[in-house]
């Protein structure tokens, strides 16, 4: 990961445009490729990104960030304050609590849930940002990644958004459907799922473990 702190501007060019002035500011520019800017506030959300893949072009004080689809991030160098790169490796991933652990494991064993005929590919598929929760297959040989979760929000839709996109990369994989399964999913997160084209479960952990009625609901 490079690390870059710098007063810069910075102008966005695709379906929109928009414009940060000059200020001091944190250039992310991490190992997937991606380029993130930052200011000393809005926690961990950035000001202005491109997701990968992108490619970054630095000449004469400006940074040109351009994604697959053409879009450019123009960065416009005032002072470069820091700049240092640190090699972090393979991230080990978030350790899941006892219960989405224990989620992951019954609705592995028990995709039948789901629908007839589906079929485990794997538990914990690796990505290059991360392991799939489960990745199967449904009835129709069609390949599914679910990310499990105890309460759907936001960001965990966002984090299924981002292994899709890498997964449907792949041509023995593509094309792969989303499925966004939670104890409770909020609202605002459904909305999000729903308009991404991504499906999702409510799960009853009782039910799973074979305590009440094993009907997960589909919605």
């Amino acid at each position: 990961m490079r690390l870059v702190i710098a007063r810069c501007s910075v102008d966005y060019a695709g379906r929109l445009t928009a414009h940060l002035p000059s200020a001091p500011r944190l250039i992310l520019v991490k190992a997937d490729g991606s380029v993130s800017i930052h200011a000393d506030d809005r926690a961990y959300k950035p000001l202005n990104w491109m997701s990968p893949p992108c490619t970054l072009k630095e000449e004469d004080g400006v940074w040109t960030v351009i994604n697959k689809a053409g879009e450019k991030l123009i960065i416009t160098m005032e002072e470069v304050l820091h700049d240092s790169s640190h090699e972090l490796g393979v991230d080990p991933g978030l350790i899941k609590d006892g219960v989405e652990a224990h989620l992951q494991e019954l609705l592995a064993d028990r995709l039948e849930t789901l629908g007839e005929g589906w079929t485990l590919i794997r538990r914990e598929y690796p990505t290059a940002i991360g392991p799939v929760d489960i990745l199967c297959r449904d009835a129709d040989g069609a390949t599914v990644a679910i990310e499990l979760k105890r309460r759907g929000e936001i960001d965990g839709v966002e984090q299924l958004t981002r292994y899709l996109e890498l997964l449907n990369r792949d041509p023995h994989l593509a094309p792969v459907r989303g499925i966004f399964a939670a104890q409770e999913i909020k609202p605002q997160a459904r909305v999000l799922a729903t308009d991404r084209g991504i499906d999702c479960v409510v799960l009853d952990y009782d039910a799973l473990r074979g305590i009440q009625d094993d009907k997960l609901r589909l919605f």
